[in-house]
C-alpha cells in the first residue's frame, strides 16, 4: 500500500475522531470510556495548533486518513517545557502494516525541531506491540505503575517510556534580570 504522512487538517479530524473512538470503545490503548464528538476533536486539534504542536496523518492514494500521530505538554510547570508525550493510533484495519513507526519517526524530528528534549510514552503494560515499537524507536522503560487506571472491569497498569531527543544537549539557561 502506498501512503504519505502530512499535517492534519481539520478536513481530517471525522476520521480522526473515528480512530480515536473505536481505540475508547475497543482497547486499553486510551483510558477514556466516552466516545466524543466532532466538537472535542475540533477542540483538540484547535489547541494543539495554537501550541505549535504538530497533529500527523498518515493518508493513502485518496487521501484516506489511517493513521494518526501527536504530542502535547507533558507537565503543565516550566521546568517540563522541553518534554512532551505522545500519542499514535492507527486505524483498525490499517494495523501492522508499519504505518505506526513511520508515524512515530516523523513525529520525534519534529519534536526535536520544536526545542523539545524528551518525548514520553505512557502505554499501557500490557500493550506488548506498542512497547516492543517503543523500544525500537530507541525509547527505554522508565517507570512501571501497577493499577492506576481501570477499564473493561479490570485495573490496568501503565508503562511509562521516554527517548531522549539529544541526549549531550546542555539545559536552557534562564536570565533573570
Amino acid at each position: 500500500m502506498t501512503y504519505s504522512i502530512r499535517d492534519a487538517v481539520s478536513a481530517d479530524l471525522p476520521a480522526i475522531r473515528d480512530i480515536y473512538n473505536d481505540a475508547v470503545l475497543n482497547t486499553t490503548a486510551i483510558w477514556n470510556e466516552q466516545a466524543v464528538d466532532l466538537g472535542n476533536r475540533q477542540a483538540w486539534f484547535n489547541a494543539r495548533q495554537a501550541q505549535g504542536y504538530p497533529i500527523l496523518v498518515a493518508v493513502d492514494a485518496e487521501d484516506r486518513v489511517l493513521g494518526y500521530a501527536s504530542f502535547g505538554d507533558w507537565r503543565p510547570f516550566d521546568g517540563f517545557r522541553h518534554t512532551v508525550e505522545h500519542s499514535v493510533y492507527i486505524r483498525d484495519d490499517q494495523r501492522g502494516n508499519g504505518l505506526g513507526p513511520r508515524l512515530m519517526q516523523a513525529l520525534i524530528e519534529r519534536a526535536g525541531r520544536c526545542d523539545k528534549h524528551v518525548m514520553v510514552a505512557a502505554i499501557e503494560s500490557g500493550n506488548a506491540a506498542s512497547i516492543r515499537l517503543h523500544e525500537r524507536l530507541g525509547f527505554v522503560t522508565t517507570g512501571q505503575m501497577p493499577q492506576v487506571g481501570t477499564k473493561f472491569g479490570r485495573w490496568l497498569d501503565l508503562t511509562f517510556m521516554q527517548l531522549t531527543l539529544d541526549p549531550g544537549a546542555l539545559p536552557p539557561t534562564v536570565n533573570k534580570e
